[in-house]
């Protein structure tokens, strides 16, 4: 078998696609681990996109008007790699020989804020390509607020390569279905179309006409037969960007570990070839002679000239938008502090008188129709915030008022429909903060968050500050029954690293809470009731604002101010331990603390820690619907859970918080049960 021809390529070419090859089987062989297949299948798409498509400068990896480009198949990785290294993006020839180590430059699936040119956290297949839609909605919003007559300040595409596995996943489906309904026309995938899995043949699995799906998504498809044509791929592409009301799907047929004695088994994908496979393999590409890790001084240069392509692009990018700020000054500074990921100095003070008035006549409301006011307050000062809910707005408060719903026709719209496509959602959100110049958001019911949690994981993979919005919280939910009450969910988010979880437990709690969010370097899930409960006031409660973002605090004392018994709760349950405190006052003193935030209580001082929680106190009963789980470290060896360690059940939610224990009276035995 030999390559087929390159047409108006040059040898040269030829040889940069096979470089990028046999580096990337190096570095697989080298690691005793790793993906060889997809890097020798799709080299000659991968090499003709970034040299010939993507605006890029590697001495500015975060020039916020390059194109974008997601390795959707992020086991692929190697092949990235090797072009970062080649194109000067600061990875060494010994990071290439380091692929999969400790600490690693060059991780085994492509981290963001690991390797400079990553854009993406891929590797769980399908979120590259969902992301990436995220990403082209960003650019096009952007373009629509931000550019002006003469001043193009955010004009690029998003690119991916995507696989087999990519578009069986659901989240994919999801997301290319709902980039089709937008017409996003700056969005092209290339799919690296092998038909070959871990288990053996596609088609044992995956035999549909891929072609006629994108076409009923809405997507412009083209078909690239031969992968060795590098030509016919450049001419895909061209017909690609020409498109402008579609996003584009470029079907490539490749081979799966193409050249090696692997090629075209199942074997290829994600084992090394071995020492003679390799060396077969460095053979069938005229580089039987040379070692491993072997980089023509020809070849080296190109891809140095090619990456200097867009270099005075990016400089007279530069250049117009300092024209620009002088021109709009207003835009200009909002556009800096966007891209910066700072919020305005006003923001805290503002937010806190605003919902002063806000709830001024409320004596009762539900969480999650706090938060829908306040993200209302929220979208006043911040511009910057964006989003929706999987077909759940009404319920989950997550409308912006006053602002138009994005789509082809409204680009610069602030709200989004995403539709019943909770993982798709997710994933979305995670391109547009991705992107730079956002704050996305997105609800559910806390129940669903489920269906949404590896897009939750790779926001804290990633460090996004991306706000999930879920509420009906807890068994509150009621007649709907045991599939929508969640009970399992809040110990399962808990227990995801680098995750902000709060459960604010009235309007002003919410407000607070909504503060942390958007001002943390992170993901948050705010977690809200559906039920009204009563609203605790400032006046009352002057530790409530400052207490959220220390995560627990007292919120009400002992009345005796010696406290002899520690009531813990969060959420709806708050009130609960209010009201046992209430009937206990004549005997026990009671101290009630509001623990919003895990998370953030446990970054506080031990000893603010011990203030909150003495260690004396070891009579301590800690109240939340849902798994015990975790409560274990506030209450200690001598504490007691009033929880839910359960299904839920169908009947009116007051029936059912009765029958489970959840009332005061309960509250204040199971507290009398401690001194027994």
């Amino acid at each position: 078998m030999t390559p087929t021809g390159f047409s108006v390529f040059n040898r040269k070419d030829r040889a940069s696609v096979d470089t990028l090859r046999l580096l990337a089987v190096d570095m697989v062989e080298k690691a005793k681990s790793g993906h060889p297949g997809f890097p020798l299948g799709a080299a000659p798409m991968a090499y003709v996109l970034w040299t010939r498509f993507l605006k890029h400068d590697p001495q500015r990896p975060d020039w916020p008007d390059r194109d974008r480009f997601v390795l959707s198949a992020g086991h692929g990785s190697a092949l990235l790699y090797a072009f970062l290294c080649l194109s000067g993006y600061g990875l060494t020839m010994d990071d290439l020989k380091n692929f999969r180590q400790w600490e690693s430059l060059t991780p085994g699936h492509p981290e963001r804020g690991v390797t400079p040119g990553v854009e993406a956290t891929t590797g769980p297949l399908g979120h590259g390509l969902a992301m990436g839609v995220g990403l082209a909605l960003a650019e096009r919003n952007l373009a629509k607020r931000f550019n002006r007559p003469n001043f193009k300040l955010f004009d690029h595409h998003t690119y991916a390569l995507v696989s087999d596995g990519d578009l069986m996943e659901g989240v994919g489906s999801e997301a290319a279905s709902l980039a089709g309904n937008q017409g996003l026309g700056k969005l092209i995938y290339i799919y690296d179309s092998n038909d070959m899995t871990i288990e053996g043949h596609a088609g044992l699995t995956f035999s549909e006409d891929v072609r006629a799906r994108f076409a009923a998504y809405n997507w412009h498809v083209s078909l690239v037969s031969d992968v060795g044509d590098l030509q016919s791929i450049k001419v895909a592409l061209d017909k690609a960007k020409q498109e402008t009301e579609r996003p584009t799907l470029i079907i490539c047929r490749t081979k799966l570990g193409a050249g090696s004695p692997k090629e075209d088994t199942p074997g290829a994908h994600g084992e090394p070839l071995g020492a003679e496979g390799l060396a077969a393999t460095r053979a069938h590409y005229g580089y039987g002679d040379r070692g491993p890790f072997f980089v023509d001084e020809r070849v080296a240069e190109h891809f140095k000239e090619r990456a200097q392509a867009h270099v005075e692009t990016r400089k007279k990018w530069e250049e117009t938008l300092a024209e620009y700020e002088k021109k709009y000054p207003e835009e200009g500074r909002e556009l800096k502090r966007r891209l910066l990921g700072s919020v305005p100095d006003s923001l805290a003070p503002d937010l806190k008188e605003a919902a002063k008035t806000v709830f001024a006549k409320d004596s009762q409301v539900a969480t999650r129709v706090a938060s829908g006011k306040v993200l209302n307050v929220l979208a006043k000062s911040l511009p910057e915030l964006i989003g929706g809910s999987a077909d759940l707005a009404p319920s989950n408060k997550t409308v912006i008022d006053g602002e138009e719903f994005l789509s082809a026709l409204t680009p610069g719209g602030r709200n989004i429909h995403f539709g019943v496509r909770e993982q798709g959602m997710g994933a979305i959100l995670n391109g547009l903060a991705l992107h730079g110049g956002f704050i996305p958001f997105g609800g559910t019911f806390l129940v669903f968050s489920d269906f949404v949690r590896p897009a939750v994981r790779l926001s804290a993979l990633m460090s996004l500050k991306v706000v999930y919005v879920f509420t009906h919280d807890s068994v509150g939910v009621g007649e709907d029954g045991p599939t929508h009450q969640p009970v399992e969910h809040l110990a399962a988010l808990r227990a995801m690293p680098n995750l902000l979880v709060l459960r604010p437990a009235d309007a002003f709690e919410t407000a607070a809470a909504w503060e942390v969010a958007v001002t943390h370097q992170g993901p948050s899930c705010l977690i809200l009731s559906r039920q009204n409960l009563p609203v605790l006031t400032p006046e009352k409660y002057p530790h409530l604002h400052e207490g959220v973002f220390k995560g627990a605090y007292v919120l009400s004392e002992a009345p005796n101010q010696d406290p002899q018994a520690i009531v813990i709760a969060s959420g709806s349950e708050v009130h609960l331990a209010l009201a046992a405190q209430e009937l206990l006052k004549d005997r026990l003193g009671v101290r009630v603390v509001s623990i919003p935030s895990w998370e953030l209580f446990a970054s506080q001082p031990p000893d603010y820690v011990e203030k909150v929680l003495p260690a004396k106190i070891t009579k301590r009963l800690a109240v939340e619907a849902g798994r015990s789980l975790g409560y274990e470290r506030f209450v200690g060896l001598n504490g007691k859970i009033l929880s839910i360690d359960s299904f839920g059940h169908s009947a009116p939610a007051g029936v059912i918080f009765e029958k489970l224990g959840f009332t005061p009276d309960n509250v204040a035995r199971l507290v009398d049960s401690l001194f027994e």
